[in-house]
């Protein structure tokens, strides 16, 4: 589990309570009129603008949020690397079909098979980069979703104030109705606000993280086995790594500011 979304969760879920029981509002706040015109209709406008194939995945990628998938770091790859590099400089390129069993992650068997079936490194690397441009499609395409949703959930907010305002307007001579209306009028605001920028842009966020390391691991097994198949010395293959690892660093915080 992911400590820091659960922590997340608990410090700012805490804190939003915490204000409603102080301020003695927590049963104007929940009402259920309000929760199904804000996220049924931010859900139903994601279904308009996304075809159901992406749309499917949202309990996945939900999951994924709060278990990240098992994936070895990057100071891992380039050891894994480095050393089927030696075994290729000490036994031969063939024998590395012995450790391809043994390698978790599956990027890396399909791209070190390809390469002891002898194709070519053109191939190669065409396929790999084709595989890298799904992956970066397929998630962008998640996280687009959630950072949508985070740009409707205000909106059915409002569309609720506008609603509630409606309602009192037509019951200014009824007290007890228009205390109703306004209740739905302040509490649709509270969960499209609540919403967007507690559920919907802090998923978006942590997936685009986590596709962003992915790829970036995917980059550095491709480079690295594309080296192997050159023939580099595990030094020389060491060292490519490594930069290239800086460089992502280097982008990453450029990028921050």
């Amino acid at each position: 589990m992911d400590l820091m979304t659960l922590c997340g969760l608990l410090i700012g879920g805490g804190s939003v309570y915490y204000v409603m029981v102080q301020g003695n509002i927590v049963n104007l706040l929940l009402d259920l009129n309000a929760a199904i015109l804000v996220f049924g209709g931010t859900l139903g406008a994601a279904l308009i603008t996304y075809p159901w194939r992406i749309v499917k995945i949202i309990p996945h990628a939900i999951l994924i949020m709060i278990f990240p998938p098992r994936r070895i770091t990057n100071d891992a790859a380039v050891k894994i690397i480095v050393s089927l590099a030696e075994k290729s400089k000490r036994e031969g390129i063939e024998k590395l079909q012995e450790e391809i069993p043994k390698l978790e992650t599956p990027f890396l068997r399909d791209a070190l098979q390809m390469v002891i079936d002898g194709l070519e490194t053109d191939i190669i690397k065409e396929k790999l980069e084709k595989e890298l441009s799904l992956v970066r499609q397929r998630h962008h395409q998640v996280s687009s979703i959630f950072r949508s949703m985070g740009a409707y959930s205000p909106i059915f907010g409002l569309l609720g104030t506008l609603i509630g305002v409606v309602q009192v307007l037509r019951n200014l001579s009824d007290a007890q109705s228009m205390g109703a209306a306004m209740a739905i009028a302040v509490t649709t605001t509270f969960y499209g606000i609540f919403g967007a920028n507690f559920m919907f842009l802090p998923i978006a966020g942590k997936l685009t993280i986590y596709s962003e390391d992915e790829i970036t691991l995917k980059e550095l097994l491709a480079r690295g086995v594309l080296s192997i198949q050159k023939g580099d010395v595990p030094v020389l293959i060491q060292t490519k790594l490594e930069a290239f690892l800086a460089y992502k660093l280097r982008g990453k915080e450029a990028e921050k500011k």
